[in-house]
């Protein structure tokens, strides 16, 4: 079922969803369904598995020579959403992205994704590798999610890369896209960033799923700007608790995001790393809570593969 119809079905009352790493390589499948279950009992209507592009080390040899080698991490989410669809009978969000893939590969994806029944898919730039400055789109591939989102449209209007296919073809993906409650980093303002939000749904996509947030003003304020831009679809807002004093550094440092005063100087006042995952779990279920009063239709939760925050959140709210 796509994205829409679940909110739509929900009739108003606030959903439950979470998002997920595939498992470094070298770990079986077992590693996500640890994951999963303990959060299984809050119904969630969809779980998103995150891509992640490839990346570079360098390899000296004995002649002193550095070889570039590319590796993967992580594996696929076509395999991995499948199983989830198939253990648990909840729908899978896999999350494209334009690094790592060319068009033909994307497409090849979108293909094997349509014939498995998935039917919803979050569309990304994706990030910079660790040895990049700035993000270098795969040759052959896209460099923005806008392009990856038209070719995804295309295919759902039956227009494929190399072929002429009769109409009766098309996909049917529910499309997804970012939003960014307080600006993408590399955009100059946030009436240009809503510029480009405004164009990927006039293009097609039917959700929004937001960078994560500390401050609800952030999202109401967010929202109240999409709407006035003419931008209707259903936003998600996505959630993460704090668990760690390293994490007041590095989320704003990683996700360009500000912190609340009063969080802040709440962790730097805690005694010990259990007292600052406390705060944070409380903190966030603070926010879940104005959320739903704000009527948000679903709270989206990065979980990294992590279930015990957000179990205790969920266990609060729903």
């Amino acid at each position: 079922m796509k994205i829409t119809d679940h909110i739509a079905n929900a009739k108003g009352k606030t959903l439950f969803s979470f998002e997920l790493l595939p498992p470094v390589k070298g770990k079986s499948i077992h590693g996500i369904y640890d994951a999963i279950d303990p959060l299984m009992e809050f119904k969630p209507p969809f779980i998103d598995v995150t891509y992640h592009r490839e990346d570079y080390i360098y390899k000296q040899h004995d002649n002193g020579l550095l070889e570039k080698v590319s590796y993967r991490k992580r594996p696929g989410t076509v395999a991995i959403c499948a199983a989830i669809m198939n253990r648990y009978k909840v729908d899978a969000v896999p999350h494209l992205i334009c690094g790592g893939f060319t068009k033909e590969e994307t497409e090849n994806a979108l293909i094997d994704l349509q014939f498995l029944g998935i039917d919803n898919v979050l569309v990304l730039r994706g990030d910079a590798r660790h040895a990049d400055a700035s993000f270098i789109p795969t040759p052959g591939g896209h460099a923005y999610a806008s392009e990856l989102l038209e070719q995804v449209c295309n295919m759902n209007s039956g227009i494929y890369l190399h072929e002429d296919h009769d109409t009766s073809y098309k996909t049917d993906f529910c499309i997804g896209v970012a939003g960014y409650p307080e600006k993408h980093f590399e955009a100059p303002n946030m009436q240009t960033d809503f510029k480009f939000l405004k164009k990927k749904v006039d293009m097609g996509a039917k959700f929004i799923v937001t960078q994560m947030f500390f401050d609800n003003t952030k999202y109401s304020d967010f929202v109240k700007l999409c709407r006035e831009n003419g931008i209707d679809v259903p936003i998600i807002p996505g959630l993460k608790p704090i668990t760690s004093s390293k994490q007041l550094i590095s989320l704003p440092k990683i996700f360009h995001l500000d912190m609340p005063e009063a969080l802040s100087d709440g962790i730097q006042k805690c005694k010990s790393e259990k007292e600052v995952k406390e705060l944070g779990i409380e903190w966030m279920i603070h926010q879940c809570k104005e959320l739903i009063q704000l009527g948000a239709p679903v709270l989206h939760f990065y979980t990294m593969s992590n279930p015990g925050p957000t179990r205790k959140i969920a266990e609060a709210i729903f």
